[in-house]
């Protein structure tokens, strides 16, 4: 039996986040990996809400869950209806799912004002639609509304709501801070006097992260003797989101020591983060707790020489228990201790080479006063090592190049690139046309190596962006351009600075076709020697 019982409402609460939209294969996919995780519910959506709703409830009938138990969520009977001919309730009920979840008003200023009926009606409703469910043999989780907003406002009427649904036969109260304002202080006040108010009653929390307090009240609200946290991974939802159950979930069990999962899950954390951003077409937020790239990474250099002697010394956690990882960040602000860890992960022993840590060391802050970063560009920072070293030998040489950009009337832009390049001690001259100026470069270089190297053509550009370094010097400005390429086995990152966005594109470019022929063995240096 684990302590905390995790309640996930990504299909639904998550679907409401701006800019997601999930198919019903999509719907299907996450709640198998969420039961294979070991999440106790998943609630699905709201049935007959939507025609993709009540076909996804039809189709997850098929899939064998192993963990959870699948909830469909819907609201209470309407005022003044009865509960045995409400179409909502009816919905709910054809879902054929083991648990329902029923969302009723606990805020007066929701009674009158919205619902616009009797505070008695109200009551009335949460009451008859909890026991109907519960007499048809449904688990029933009752999310009570506002229900924070309306113990602020009221607190008798608030926990006459939730004494309504328990009478009714609720298997949960779930208190739900819907608009996301409330404090840890206050939200654990609170379940503490609702406990005392209801003691035989098993009570949840379902924060919102307005004031981005929603891990916060999760944790406050379990230490008051909450049982059971519903939340969201990655914090999707509307607004500002829900609490995010990807920290919830750490926080809970290796921080509190509380049971929530097998160990074992735990450890597939990162990518489960990473698998529904996939989903939901989300890029994964880099500083996110836990999982995201940079929660283990270290830059300064004082911090990065402890860590790599002793890693608690600047990380709270192993980031393996989470399926994370320790980064290393190679920048201006880092000392010897960042380079030669960097080098080590590229397979290259310096033994502790001062010298060559300097040469590296003061080259990357020179290349970074001209606006390079190699934070998120390892395949250039590992050409800059590798060219710092005295047995490497450069695959190709750059010489010269030109870029011509027309427009004429009634015909689309077009760009065509002049370049010659040096491959050992043949000098090769080409051009080639492209929609751009980057296309163009980039077919010009790809006609030129190809002879001499075809692994080449598997290398495909898959991301470009371009940043400007000083936005006070307009037009004149120094760009950085970041590319992300790929040979279908592997991804890299380069980088090209320059005052001239063609020269800035032309050194990414070069220095991702040079990491691919590195990748590929060819004019590898013997790494035994420096």
């Amino acid at each position: 039996m684990p302590d905390v019982f995790l309640y996930d409402t990504t299909l639904r609460d998550g679907a409401q986040t701006e800019g997601i939209t999930f198919s019903v294969a999509d719907k299907l996919k996450i709640l198998t990996r969420l039961d294979e995780f070991g999440f106790h519910y998943i609630e699905g959506g709201w049935p007959g809400a939507t025609p993709k709703d009540s076909e996804f409830f039809v189709r997850a009938r098929d899939v064998p869950l192993r963990n959870a138990r699948l909830a469909a969520f819907a609201s209470t009977r309407r005022p003044g209806g009865h509960v045995e001919s409400d179409p909502t309730v009816r919905a709910l009920i054809d879902a054929a799912t083991p648990v329902v979840a029923v969302v009723g008003k606990s805020w007066t200023l929701h009674v009158t004002d919205v619902l616009r009926t009797t505070l008695d009606e109200n009551l009335a409703m949460i009451r008859d639609t909890c026991q109907y469910l519960h007499a048809i043999g449904r688990e029933v989780v009752y999310d009570a509304e506002h229900f924070f907003d309306g113990y602020r406002a009221d607190p008798r009427y608030a926990l006459e709501s939730i004494r309504s649904a328990f009478d009714g036969g609720a298997d949960w109260l779930v208190l739900c801070d819907t608009n996301g304002g409330s404090m840890p202080g206050f939200v654990a006040r609170v379940v503490t006097e609702v406990r005392l108010a209801l003691p035989n009653a098993r009570i949840g929390i379902h924060p919102h992260n307005d004031c981005e307090c929603g891990v916060a009240n999760a944790l406050a609200a379990v230490e008051a003797g909450a049982t059971q946290v519903q939340g969201t991974i990655n914090g999707y939802g509307e607004r500002i989101g829900n609490a995010n159950l990807i920290s919830i979930v750490p926080n809970l069990q290796v921080k509190m020591g509380l049971t929530c999962v097998d160990e074992a899950s735990i450890a597939q954390l990162t990518k489960l983060s990473q698998f529904v951003a996939e989903i939901a077409n989300q890029i994964p937020s880099p500083n996110q707790p836990y999982v995201g790239s940079t929660a283990f990474a270290h830059k300064a250099g004082l911090h990065a020489n402890a860590v790599l002697k002793t890693s608690a010394s600047f990380e709270h956690i192993d980031p393996a228990l989470v399926g994370n990882r320790q980064r290393i960040l190679i920048s201006e602000l880092g000392g010897r201790s960042n380079i030669e860890s960097k080098l080590a992960q590229f397979g290259i022993d310096v033994s502790g080479d001062e010298g060559v840590l300097r040469r590296i060391s003061a080259q990357v802050k020179e290349m970074e006063s001209r606006g390079f970063q190699y934070e998120a560009a390892d395949a250039s920072f590992e050409l800059l090592a590798r060219r710092a070293l005295p047995n490497y030998k450069a695959p190709f040489e750059l010489l010269d190049v030109l870029v011509l950009v027309e427009k004429r009337r009634g015909v689309e832009m077009l760009a065509e690139a002049t370049i010659k390049i040096r491959v050992g001690d043949a000098v090769m001259h080409t051009a080639a046309e492209g929609n751009g100026p980057v296309h163009a470069l980039d077919g010009a270089m790809r006609k030129t190596l190809l002879g001499s190297y075809p692994e080449l053509a598997a290398v495909e550009l898959i991301d470009f962006k371009v940043r400007v370094v000083d936005q006070t010097a307009g037009t004149g400005t120094v760009v950085r351009v970041s590319i992300e390429s790929s040979d279908g086995h592997a991804t890299w990152s380069t980088v090209g600075s320059s005052g001239n966005i063609i020269e800035a594109s032309w050194l990414a470019l070069a220095d991702s076709m040079e990491f691919a022929l590195l990748r590929a063995g060819r004019e590898m240096p013997s790494l035994a020697t420096v």
